[in-house]
């Protein structure tokens, strides 16, 4: 049974443990694979305690997918960054942060769980302008986005990827994907 829940501290392990495998099964061929191969689990953990992406203060909301007490996939949701900069918020619209659910669940119905828990969440909170950036290789996920409601609005940004060895960063292209929902269950009763 899949079940969706707020985040904890204790869960920043699992949540890194399935946002660096999603990286490296998404991102396969638009990255490049010795960025991919450098990514750690733990840095990523360490990462989220230090943001404090559990705490309930923070502006940010994580939602997890659990299927037999094993996080399975998570979304982060809240006021629209500002050219994507987690100090410049825009509180007039809503942004869906992350979505990613562990490759080994892919195509599940797990995604289309979390993206309704975070929609309603958003909606809950009074947004009903929802925005996201993806990047524009990753057609995997634009599908799914595109069939959720959202739409590119013609918005474009660079995501620097910084890679070792001294040589400069690669700039990959995302785009913006946006939506109006009239309600907790989206625009057409469902997101």
């Amino acid at each position: 049974m899949l079940t969706i829940r707020a985040e904890e501290p204790a869960d920043a392990e699992a949540v890194a443990g399935v946002h660096v495998r999603t990286w490296q099964a998404g991102y396969a061929g638009i990255m490049p694979d010795e960025v991919l191969a450098r990514l750690n689990v733990r840095a990523w953990a360490q990462r989220r305690r230090d943001i404090g992406t559990a705490d309930p203060e923070h502006p940010f909301t994580t939602l997890l997918a659990e299927r037999d007490d094993t996080v399975i996939g998570f979304t982060t949701f809240g006021p629209y960054r500002n050219n994507q900069d987690r100090d410049d918020l825009d509180h007039g619209c809503g942004e869906i942060l992350t979505m990613y659910v562990d490759p080994d669940h892919w195509g599940t119905g797990v995604g289309r769980e979390l993206m309704m828990a975070g929609l309603t969440g958003l909606n809950e909170r009074g947004w009903r302008d929802i925005r996201l950036w993806v990047l524009a290789d990753n057609s995997r996920a634009r599908r799914f986005y595109e069939r959720a409601g959202l739409v590119t609005d013609g918005e474009q940004s660079t995501y620097e990827l910084h890679r070792s060895g001294g040589r400069p960063p690669l700039g990959l292209v995302e785009l913006r994907y946006a939506a109006r929902f009239g309600g907790p269950r989206g625009a057409s009763g469902q997101p």
